[in-house]
């Protein structure tokens, strides 16, 4: 399906506003490590592609670390052992490849819903509120997931890592959510595990909670200053009532 071009926006909608928690209109939720724990899948595809290359498997909790920027800098993770070396281009490209396809079939084998998710998105749904889900992720491989975890039926909107021409950290796919629901972006918050939700949610003109629990390679989420730092999703439901 075309999407609409996406422009990220600092215009009189709000984007200078500081968000306040008491007026939010919506809420915009990370996919990976934020509802859904989601590195087993990640790990074991990665691992099957480096058997497939016949190069020395990594560690599957070595997984943890390296989420949250995208599936091609994954894929570049596993291969190299370190979060920000570039692989041979010919072995990336095989290697994408590989993964891309093990994932198309393996997205949700071991992935979870974290506990408290279900139960807040039911509660925030009978609130006046838009909830959509903001990821990295390409979008294949996000309905997949979200489908099979249940959690299809709450989101009104899903901007996955390719529609918009620039990811979280980026402002852009926050102000793609916004600019569909026409809302100030001060009445927009954003929720997640990692630092790149907190610069997004910061460049966009968001407020932002986050989880302590999820993927924000090895470093303590609350060190990013979001606005809050939550142990337990289902704590959302009372905030913003």
């Amino acid at each position: 399906m075309d999407m609409p071009a996406a422009t990220s926006r600092t215009d009189s909608r709000g984007a200078k506003d500081k968000p306040t928690l008491d007026r939010v209109k919506l809420v915009l939720f990370d996919l990976d490590g934020t509802l859904v724990d989601s590195v087993g899948d990640l790990a074991w595809c990665g691992n099957e592609m480096l058997r497939t290359l016949e190069m020395p498997l990594q560690d599957p909790q070595a997984a943890r670390n390296w989420v949250g920027n995208g599936l091609e800098r994954f894929v570049k993770r596993v291969l190299t052992n370190d979060m920000d070396a570039e692989p041979e281009e010919g072995l990336f490209q095989a290697g994408l490849k590989i993964f891309s396809k093990l994932y198309g079939e393996h997205a949700s084998d071991h992935s979870e819903v974290y506990p408290g998710v279900i139960e807040t998105l039911e509660g925030l749904s009978k609130l006046e509120l838009h909830l959509a889900c903001v990821t990295n992720k390409p979008e294949p491989f996000t309905s997949k997931l979200i489908a099979a975890m249940g959690l299809d039926s709450f989101f009104e909107l899903v901007v996955a890592g390719d529609t918009t021409a620039r990811k979280k950290p980026d402002p852009m796919p926050l102000h793609y959510a916004a600019d569909h629901f026409g809302l100030d972006y001060g009445t927009c918050l954003m929720v997640g595990d990692s630092s790149n939700d907190v610069l997004a949610a910061r460049a966009a003109g968001f407020g932002v909670i986050c989880v302590p629990y999820g993927y924000n390679h090895g470093k303590d989420i609350g060190d990013s200053n979001p606005d809050l730092v939550i142990e337990n999703l289902a704590e959302l439901t009372e905030i913003l009532a």
